[in-house]
C-alpha cells in the first residue's frame, strides 16, 4: 500500500467557479484520488479556498460586505459545489484559516533567518481620498494601447496588454472612483528566488517523467530574458496574513500583509493540519504527510493544476520549501493543464462568459459533466466545449453504450427469470473471450489511469463498456431463450455481473451511477476487480437484483438548443 498526497490549485474566492476551472484542477484530482483508493492505497487529496488578495477584497467590496463575512459565505458556496460535483476531497480547508496565518509567518522567519528575504523601496500608487496604498488590481483608468476606459492597473482585459499603473490615461481609485492619485515610496519583502535558481534548475531537470508542459514553462521562467527573478511577497492590504517573523513583529512592515501567492501553496499544508485538527488527532497525523523527517519521505505527492499556475508552484512555492532550511516534502509530479475553450470563445469568470458550476448542476446531475470535462481533458492542447459535443458524448457514451446495456439486461433477466440471478448452465467460449478481452482492456486502463493520462483512461474505459454490448448483441440471450432457456440464464448471469463490473471500473469518472449499479447488483462492498474471471463469477445465481432508474438520459435537440442559446451571453 503506497501512501499519495494529492493537492489540487486552490481556486479564488471571487466568485463561483466555471468548467474550465474545474477540468483544469480539481476534477482530474479527484479522479486519481477515487482511482488511488480503489487501489488500495492511503490518500490524502487537499484543497482549499484562496481567499486574500486584492480580488477577495474588490469583490467583498462589490458585494457590499465585510470581506471576512464574505469570504466565509462563498467558502460554503464553493463546499456545496465541490459536493455537488463529488469531490473527494479529505479537507476542504481555507487559506483565511489560523492555521495557515501561523504557517506563512513561520515560513517567512525560517527565509529571513536563512538570507532569502530583502526589503525593497518602490514606488507605488496612493490614493489621498482612501488614505491608502493602491495595489495594481484598485486602479482603472483608459488603456493606452486600446482606448478600453476600464483598463486594470495590471493589465487590459480587452487587449490582454500587459500594463503599470502609471501606463493608464486618467488613472482612478477603483474603490472610491477618485483621481486624487499621486506615487509615494513605500518598503516591501522579496523572497530572493534569484538565489535559489540553480537548486531549482537541478530539481526541475531531475524530474523526468513531467508532463513536457508543465518543464517547458517552469524552464522558460528559469532561463528566459534575465532568468529567475526575485518576488515582491507583501502587499499594502488590510486583508491577509500579518506580516510577522514567525511569532516576532517586523519592523517597518506594519500594516501590511504577505501577498497572496506566498501564503495560498502554503495552505496546502495548513489545510492538511485543518484536517487533523478537525479529527481531533496531534500534529503527528498530518506531519507525517509533509515532513520528511517524519514519514514524508515514504508519500509521494501529485499536484494538479492549470498551466498559469505551473510557475508558482514549480519555482516560488519549492523556493519558500527549499529556502526553509526544513525537510518538508517536496512534490514529486505535477499534473498541468492547458485551457479549455467555451463555444468559441473562452471561459472567463470576470466576464461571466461560460457554463458555471452551479447552473450546469441546475441542468444535468454531476455525472453528466464529470464524464464529458474528463473524456475531454485538455492535456495536450487546448480543448473547447461546445453544446454539439457535450449532446453528442451524453448520448452516445453514457446514453447509448453504458445506460443502454444496464436497462436491456436487468429488464429482460425480470421479465423472463425474475429479480435474481438466474443459474443457466456453465461460461462458454464466447464468455471466455469476453474475459480476455476485459483483462486486456483493464491493464490498458490502469496504466493509464496510474500515468495520470486521463483522456486516453476514459477511452479505455469506454472500450470497456462497448465490449460489454457487443457481447449482449452477439450472444442474443432474447434469441436463445426460445431455444435454449439454459443458455440464455448464462448469458444473463454474466452480463449481470458485467455491471457490477462496471460499476465497480467506472466509479472514478462517474460516481453516482456507478454506485447505482453496484447498489442495483447488491454488490456495494465489491473492491477492484484485479482477477477478472472471479469478478465476473461474484454474483451468484439466486442472489437479488433490482433494475435501477434510468442511468442515463438523452439530451434533445431542443434542450441543446436552448442551453445554447440561455448561456451566450454575459452572467451577471
Amino acid at each position: 500500500m503506497a501512501r499519495i498526497l494529492i493537492t489540487s490549485a486552490i481556486p479564488y474566492i471571487n466568485g463561483i467557479k466555471h468548467l474550465g476551472n474545474l477540468v483544469g484542477s480539481q476534477l482530474p484530482a479527484d479522479l486519481y484520488a477515487r482511482y488511488m483508493r480503489a487501489r488500495g492505497h492511503e490518500v490524502m487529496f487537499i484543497c482549499a479556498t484562496d481567499e486574500h488578495g486584492t480580488p477577495a477584497e474588490l469583490a467583498a467590496a462589490k458585494a457590499s460586505k465585510p470581506v471576512a463575512e464574505y469570504c466565509a459565505e462563498m467558502w460554503q458556496v464553493q463546499k456545496d459545489l465541490s459536493d455537488g460535483f463529488r469531490l473527494s476531497f479529505d479537507k476542504f480547508g481555507r487559506s483565511s484559516s489560523e492555521q495557515n496565518r501561523r504557517l506563512t509567518q513561520y515560513f517567512a522567519g525560517r527565509l529571513a533567518e536563512n538570507g532569502f528575504i530583502e526589503e525593497v523601496t518602490e514606488s507605488q500608487v496612493y490614493s489621498n481620498a482612501d488614505g491608502r496604498f493602491l495595489p495594481d488590481r484598485y486602479i482603472e483608468g483608459t488603456c493606452p494601447n486600446c482606448g478600453y476606459d476600464k483598463a486594470r492597473g495590471d493589465q487590459c482585459e480587452n487587449c490582454t496588454k500587459q500594463l503599470d499603473p502609471t501606463d493608464l490615461i486618467n488613472p482612478r481609485s477603483a474603490i472610491s472612483g477618485s483621481t486624487d492619485l499621486e506615487v509615494r515610496e513605500t518598503k516591501h519583502l522579496y523572497l530572493r528566488q534569484s538565489l535559489l535558481r540553480e537548486r531549482l534548475d537541478k530539481w526541475i531537470s531531475s524530474k523526468t517523467d513531467w508532463p513536457v508542459l508543465t518543464t517547458s514553462i517552469a524552464k522558460k521562467w528559469l532561463h528566459d530574458g534575465d532568468g529567475l527573478q526575485d518576488r515582491g511577497i507583501t502587499r499594502d492590504l488590510d486583508w491577509g496574513v500579518p506580516v510577522m517573523k514567525g511569532e516576532e513583529p517586523w519592523p517597518g512592515m506594519e500594516g501590511k500583509v504577505f501577498y497572496v501567492w506566498f501564503d495560498a501553496p502554503i495552505e496546502y499544508i495548513a489545510a492538511t493540519k485543518e484536517w487533523s485538527d478537525g479529527e481531533g488527532l496531534d500534529d503527528s497525523a498530518w506531519r507525517r504527510w509533509w515532513r520528511t523527517d517524519e514519514g514524508a519521505e515514504n508519500v509521494r505527492y501529485v499536484q494538479f493544476m492549470g498551466k498559469d499556475n505551473v510557475p508558482f508552484h514549480t519555482l516560488s512555492f519549492p523556493a519558500t520549501i527549499i529556502g526553509s532550511g526544513d525537510p518538508w516534502k517536496l512534490v514529486d509530479y505535477i499534473k498541468s493543464f492547458n485551457y479549455l475553450n467555451y463555444d468559441g470563445g473562452q471561459f472567463s469568470t470576470s466576464q461571466g462568459r461560460g457554463v458555471f458550476m452551479d447552473q450546469a448542476l441546475e441542468i444535468l446531475p454531476a455525472d453528466y459533466w464529470r464524464w464529458w470535462l474528463l473524456s475531454h481533458a485538455p492535456e495536450n492542447s487546448d480543448s473547447e466545449f461546445t453544446w454539439e459535443n457535450f449532446q453528442a458524448s451524453v448520448n452516445k457514451d453514457l446514453a447509448d453504450v453504458l445506460g443502454n446495456f444496464v436497462s436491456r439486461v436487468t429488464k429482460f433477466c425480470r421479465s423472463r427469470f425474475g429479480e435474481e440471478v438466474p443459474k443457466g448452465g456453465a461460461y462458454g467460449p464466447g464468455e471466455v473471450e469476453v474475459i480476455r478481452e476485459l483483462t486486456e482492456r483493464m491493464d490498458a486502463y490502469s496504466a493509464h489511469m496510474e500515468a495520470i493520462e486521463v483522456r486516453k483512461a476514459s477511452a479505455e474505459l469506454r472500450a470497456l463498456w462497448v465490449i460489454g454490448n457487443e457481447y449482449l448483441q452477439e450472444a442474443a440471450p432474447w434469441s436463445v431463450f426460445k431455444e435454449d432457456p439454459d443458455r440464455a440464464a448464462a448469458i444473463i448471469r454474466f452480463s449481470l455481473n458485467l455491471i457490477a463490473f462496471y460499476g465497480a471500473v467506472s466509479a472514478p469518472f462517474i460516481p453516482d451511477a456507478s454506485a447505482a449499479m453496484l447498489e442495483a447488483m447488491g454488490a456495494d462492498g465489491m473492491g477492484w476487480p484485479d482477477d477478472m474471471e472471479a469478478a465476473l463469477k461474484g454474483l451468484t445465481p439466486g442472489r437479488a437484483f433490482t433494475v435501477p432508474e434510468n442511468l442515463f438520459r438523452k439530451i434533445s435537440d431542443e434542450e441543446r438548443e436552448d442551453w445554447q442559446s440561455r448561456f451566450s451571453g454575459v452572467r451577471t
